[in-house]
């Protein structure tokens, strides 16, 4: 009897983890891309220590250490500059083990990638839906049908298979807000620490990357569909271009066009109407934004894909009943996840504030909470260990809080 077959739709960071996983685990694995080219669109992600130690887990964490640490402290600041909330990034390095890193969406994608035996991944195919054949599944894709033993499904936002899956679900809404993303050459600029600016009803970020770039990002209250009526830089420079140094600055590096433009991406942000009943069906599991897209409020929507990737792989791992494994693979996710979910869509709330009362006394709230119990609270999220089992690893540093559900 030859190896299983997993079918993975997506190869993003979710379905490429899962991939990877899946592979160093005896799977035959093929990955359908509709893309004709991997890319890690336009932006940075930040792997905090959650991620971090679930790629670790399936022996890819030298590939990530490259590069620095998040620097310095990092924190929540008011448009003149004042500061709200900071974190030193050694104190969550001492409680859970590791630091974050902030890298290129595209390093990562091109890490997974090179993880991955020759021909997994198959480019320009689509995944366009699933028949159940009992013991097996067959994947139409848009180049033939396939035969899978199982399939993920981590084909996205807008995903295909989730809503063959749940026909009835709600789908998406739009989460009130339109974001902007640039990275750019840091040289010629002084060293940057990472934080996020809250005025009214809009943010500036700033992301030191690993690499000696800049990640920013900036978000504004947006109806469904609206476009700003100038170019990006221009309304970027219009609604932030007062706040405190070194957002001007950035701004200006944002209208370069000699030697390379930079590229500003544009986009609504989206998340699930209401969770799904669960996160799978018979053969096939979702993972990553088609499970529970959330908005980007907590940094946590490619961070917790990367968790789903890893558990899925240690529950197939060694699974003959492949709808069990799928059954437990919901079991150790959906609470997580919903629960994640929600807390980045009550943080947005805050953040979307435009009133100068309720300005105000979100700042004065913001202001009073203490650092240590600031940074405890997040101690489900990123105390978070993998399961544990014999698939090639390196051990991470100790962590001092777990969390599993």
């Amino acid at each position: 009897m030859g190896a299983r077959h997993a079918v993975v739709a997506g190869a993003g960071i979710g379905g490429l983890t899962a991939a990877v996983g899946l592979s160093r685990r005896g799977w035959r694995v093929t990955v359908c891309e509709r893309a004709s080219a991997l890319t890690g669109i336009g932006a940075g992600i930040v792997l905090a220590p959650n991620a971090l130690r679930a790629l670790d887990s399936i022996g890819l964490g030298p590939d990530l250490w490259a590069g620095d640490a998040l620097p310095g402290r990092v924190g929540l600041r008011t448009p003149d500059g004042t500061w709200l909330s900071r974190s030193d990034s050694g104190a969550v390095s001492a409680r859970y083990g590791l630091s974050a890193r902030a890298v290129h969406r595209g390093f990562l994608i091109d890490a997974l990638a090179a993880a991955l035996p020759a021909g997994v991944v198959r480019l320009g195919v689509s995944v366009t839906g699933v028949d159940d054949a009992g013991d097996t599944v067959v994947v139409r894709t848009s180049t033939g049908d396939l035969r899978a033993d199982v399939v993920l499904a981590a084909d996205g936002i807008r995903s295909v298979l989730r809503g063959q899956l749940f026909p009835a679900h709600r789908g998406l809404r739009h989460a009130g807000e339109a974001g902007w993303r640039a990275v750019l050459p840091g040289a010629g600029l002084p060293a940057q620490q990472a934080a996020e600016t809250w005025g009214r009803g809009q943010r500036f970020g700033v992301v030191p990357l690993a690499d000696g770039r800049i990640y920013v990002y900036a978000t504004a209250v947006s109806g469904p569909g609206a476009r700003p009526e100038t170019d990006h830089h221009v309304e970027l420079t219009r609604r932030f271009g007062a706040w405190h140094d070194p957002i001007p600055a950035l701004l200006d590096r944002l209208n370069q066009r000699d030697p390379d433009p930079v590229d500003i991406l544009h986009h609504d942000f989206h998340e699930l109407a209401a969770p799904l009943p669960r996160m799978h069906v018979g053969r096939v599991a979702l993972l990553g934004d088609a499970a529970h897209a959330m908005t980007p409020n907590m940094g946590q929507g490619g961070c917790q894909a990367i968790e789903d990737a890893v558990v899925a792989a240690h529950l197939l791992a060694p699974a003959d009943d492949v709808p069990a494994a799928l059954a437990a693979y919901t079991r150790a996710r959906h609470r997580r996840t919903t629960r994640i979910s929600h807390r980045s869509r009550r943080i947005g709330e805050l953040a979307r504030f435009s009133h100068p009362l309720a300005v105000s006394i979100r700042n004065l709230a913001v202001r009073a909470m203490p650092e240590a119990l600031s940074l405890r609270a997040l101690d489900t999220v990123l105390g978070w260990q993998p399961p544990s089992d014999p698939a090639p690893a390196r051990a991470s540093a100790p962590v001092n809080v777990t969390e599993q559900q």
